[in-house]
């Protein structure tokens, strides 16, 4: 099955073909044996199309009397066995369907470098890196591939400033974010060199594993794509007032140790 959106839409099966010209062609070029698509899926960026018509189509070159919707926002997908981004997949290679999957990926991977994918369905660049990106997958067993959709976690992708794609970031234990930067296949040795660089054997750094920072951690919770239960001050000033009340309990603290530095030379004093 094939899917191409040049003049028109085409959509061709072992027992169907359909043709919706672009804006040069006012008809409908044809049907072939029947209009009943069985199993075939259809979506535009995880919106279904939908064709509709009126009447049964019987024959080649009629004019488009019944009028066609297609309600769509970006790329066509079509058929599973078609989805480039599940092909040749490295057992080290997961696919993230959450914000908190990716966190607890992160969290859970402890001191492995994690490579994070950020791809698109419709984004040519990323289906020409995608082999090779399996391929350095493979040589890197120790590494932690995770994958993000981006048309299905649009939200948590563009809080984490993810504004181009193919987009990868590198994360390992302790330190965290190691490095960030967009290529394709034309820059790959981009992506080599840091797999070289912080790809080595697994290491054993101190301190908690770090994975996002905790402004990112914040900004997806106040937009509901995490859950935490964190006594987080609200507002800038209550802020302050917890600076200002820890300022007042140490003014207290010496305010004590001066008096009774004080009543100690008076006892010595007293003596003499």
């Amino acid at each position: 099955m094939s899917c191409s959106l040049k003049s028109g839409f085409y959509v061709s099966g072992s027992n169907e073909t359909l043709i919706i010209p672009g804006s040069k062609t006012k008809g409908i070029v044809g049907f072939f044996q029947t209009r009943n698509f069985s199993g075939l899926s259809i979506d535009f960026n995880g919106q279904p199309l939908v064709v509709s018509d009126q009447k049964r189509l019987r024959a080649w070159n009629i004019k488009a009397t019944n009028k066609f919707a297609v309600h769509a926002r970006a790329s066509v997908c079509v058929s599973r066995s078609l989805r480039w981004w599940e092909k040749t997949l490295k057992p080290n290679m997961i696919e993230i369907h959450s914000a908190q999957e990716l966190v607890d990926s992160l969290l859970n991977a402890g001191d492995r470098l994690v490579v994070v994918d950020f791809y698109s369905p419709g984004c040519g660049g990323c289906k020409a890196l995608h082999p090779k990106i399996c391929q350095l997958a493979e040589l890197h067993p120790d590494a932690i591939f995770l994958k993000v959709n981006y048309e299905e976690l649009r939200t948590m992708c563009q809080s984490l400033h993810i504004h181009v794609l193919p987009f990868f970031r590198f994360y390992r234990g302790a330190d965290g974010h190691l490095c960030s930067f967009s290529c394709t296949n034309a820059t790959i040795k981009k992506f080599k060199d840091a797999m070289a660089k912080h790809g080595g054997a697994e290491t054993c750094s101190i301190g908690a594993v770090k994975g996002l920072n905790e402004s990112e951690i914040l900004k997806l919770a106040s937009i509901g794509e995490l859950s935490i239960n964190l006594p987080l001050p609200s507002t800038e000033e209550e802020r302050v007032d917890d600076l200002v009340a820890g300022s007042m309990d140490l003014c207290g603290v010496l305010s004590k140790a001066d008096n009774k530095m004080e009543m100690e030379l008076e006892a010595k004093a007293a003596l003499v």
